[in-house]
């Protein structure tokens, strides 16, 4: 990192006209860039992705396929006994993780606590 000869400020590398110069972030003041200063500053590229890149579509039969499923519980809602479920550490780490519960027959989900 150079800091600048004039104010004390930091020099960033700026490309102008073609030609990379470090310029001070406080006073402006311009420094061309050496060959020192090139190895320990590192230009990065942002890459821009469209909407449709990041966004990423999961349906309801993909989200519970491959998720465990137990027979050992009933279903409040339709009485089915049979269950995808899933764990998340929904509150502090020395306690016991909630088991989430999602009937196989009406879809719906609770919570168990420990």
């Amino acid at each position: 990192m150079k800091f600048c000869q004039k104010c004390g400020g930091i020099m960033v590398p700026k490309r102008l006209n073609n030609e990379t110069l470090l310029v001070c972030i406080r006073c402006g003041y311009k420094q061309p860039l050496s060959k020192h200063d090139v190895s320990s500053y590192r230009q990065t590229t942002v890459i821009e992705h469209s909407e449709k890149d990041r966004t990423i579509v999961i349906s309801e039969k993909d989200r519970v396929r491959g998720l465990p499923i137990t027979k050992d519980v009933v279903c409040p809602k339709c009485g089915n006994h049979e269950a995808y479920y899933w764990t998340v550490q929904t509150r502090a780490a020395d306690e016991p993780a909630t088991r989430f519960f999602k009937c196989t027959k009406c879809g719906y989900v609770w919570r168990e606590y420990d």
